[in-house]
């Protein structure tokens, strides 16, 4: 299996910050027929996201089940399924002692990648992180995935390195979809041949 890993605040959903209101969740635009290209393209799809407002006290986890249903209703309206939805409740800086520790699961680490990647058996050198800060863009390469940059003005520090440096730019979750598919036309079935890699 290979499989799309998604970022949610910013790139999959519009970004509101610290939100566990259902009834705000909307998707970035045309998000949802970007889910359905990759969908034609066989990729598994997972959300991968940090929450630390729960580690700030500012909700519990219990709070983020809702959120993962709205989201779940958002994207049946154009026929596409997550194949799951993995977040981190964790931070350095937080207040609730139980989550306030360091770990492997938070991005820039890969944790939750290699978790899903460990429990859906997928192959992660033919996976993408698309994300809309470098943080998503380093998650996904200490992977071993590829990556996507969305550029939307989310990223503010652009600390550059090598595990921060997108294989590919798009301004949205569509235009990352074609882009993927492009690069499949011109490297079928292998994403290795691929510049920057």
């Amino acid at each position: 299996m290979r499989a799309i890993f998604l970022d949610k605040d910013g790139t999959l959903v519009e970004n509101v910050p610290y939100n566990v209101n259902p009834a705000l969740i909307e998707l970035t635009w045309h998000a949802g027929q970007g889910l359905q290209l990759f969908r034609q393209l066989g990729y598994a799809l997972f959300v991968i996201t940090n929450q630390p407002g729960v580690a700030k006290g500012l909700f519990t986890e219990a709070a983020l089940g809702p959120v993962e249903h709205r989201l779940a209703e958002r994207l049946a309206q154009y026929g596409v399924l997550l194949d799951g939805f993995y977040y981190c409740p964790h931070s350095p800086e937080g207040v609730v002692s139980r989550y306030a520790i360091p770990c492997t699961c938070r991005k820039p680490m890969p944790g939750m990648l290699l978790r899903a990647a460990y429990e859906h058996g997928v192959d992660l050198a033919q996976s993408w992180m698309i994300g809309d800060i470098l943080h998503d863009v380093e998650a996904g390469r200490r992977a071993g995935c590829r990556t996507v940059l969305i550029d939307n003005g989310n990223e503010t520090e652009w600390k550059l390195s090598s595990l921060r440096t997108p294989h590919l730019t798009a301004p949205d979750l569509y235009a990352a979809a074609q882009m993927i598919a492009e690069a499949e036309a011109v490297h079928p079935g292998s994403i290795s041949g691929m510049a920057g890699s």
